[in-house]
C-alpha cells in the first residue's frame, strides 16, 4: 500500500469510529495539493478539504491525527 493510500485507510478508520453511518468519498488525486472530500448522512452532504501531506502524514503523526478527528468531529456535527 503506498503512503496516500494508508493515509485514506486512517482518514477512514477515524470517520468511522466518530460515525458508522457516514457515507465517505475521497477523490484519487489532489487538486491543488488539497483532498476535497465528501461526508454524506442521508440526504446530507457536507464536503471538507484535507491538505495532501496531512493525509501522507496521518497514518504515523499523532499530532495530525488529533487535529484531523477534532475537524472531523466538527464537520459531522454539521450533517
Amino acid at each position: 500500500m503506498d503512503e496516500y493510500e494508508e493515509g485514506k485507510q486512517k482518514l477512514l478508520e477515524l470517520i468511522a469510529a466518530l460515525d458508522e453511518t457516514i457515507e465517505v468519498v475521497i477523490p484519487t488525486t489532489p487538486s491543488q495539493s488539497l483532498f476535497k472530500i465528501s461526508l454524506s448522512k442521508g440526504t446530507n452532504r457536507t464536503f471538507i478539504t484535507v491538505h495532501e501531506d496531512d493525509i501522507l502524514d496521518l497514518p504515523e503523526e499523532p499530532s495530525i491525527q488529533e487535529k484531523t478527528k477534532t475537524f472531523l468531529q466538527e464537520s459531522i456535527v454539521s450533517l
